[in-house]
């Protein structure tokens, strides 16, 4: 065995784990598994400093500069012989209602699915609805209502079809990564 590698099964679980992004129904299950094994127990608790101090950076710490990624990508031409790949064009921020702006990052029109930053600014509040599909959001920044959880930076929700939220708001504002369906109904 590989000084990188677990004796247990389970330890990439326990990763996933760490970083809060398991779907509700498979954290009960993972945190029992942990409670009684002593590798991903370590292994949790050698990982969650890391994941606290992470969801702390600011987000230019995490992204690298444009001038870099050009460098970097002139340097990777020139070592691989290909020509360097064209750039992604960020998309742009769209106001979709007041307070609420999306960025979308990507469609699957066949799945009826979208992914996208969604940014509420402080009091703004987003309508009722029913979940058509899967609902995933992961919160980047601020704070978050779903109802009556409160969501805080590196926070995962996983909403079932058929659910609802009734309420959705942000009282200093947030930003979130998500992954939802484009048939949910609103209220």
């Amino acid at each position: 065995m590989k000084p990188w590698e677990s004796p247990c099964d389970w330890a990439e679980l326990a990763c996933v784990h760490a970083l809060r992004a398991l779907p509700a129904s498979e954290r009960t299950p993972i945190q029992a598994h942990i409670d009684d094994c002593v590798h991903c127990r370590r292994e949790l608790e050698s990982l969650r400093p890391v994941v606290d101090r992470f969801v702390l950076w600011p987000t230019d710490v995490l992204r690298p500069p444009t001038s870099l990624q050009a460098r970097l990508s002139w340097r990777i031409a020139g070592e691989s012989g290909k020509p360097p790949t064209k750039r992604w064009s960020e998309p742009d921020w769209v106001n979709v209602a007041p307070g609420i702006e999306c960025k979308l990052l990507a469609t699957d029109g066949a799945r009826h699915r979208v992914s996208m930053l969604v940014r509420l600014a402080p009091g703004a509040h987003y309508p009722a609805h029913t979940h058509a599909g899967t609902e995933e959001l992961h919160l980047l920044d601020g704070e978050l209502w779903i109802d009556e959880r409160k969501l805080q930076p590196g926070d995962y929700s996983y909403c079932a079809p058929g659910t609802a939220d009734e309420r959705v708001w942000s009282e200093t504002g947030c930003t979130c990564i998500l992954v939802t369906s484009t048939k949910d109904i609103l209220q």
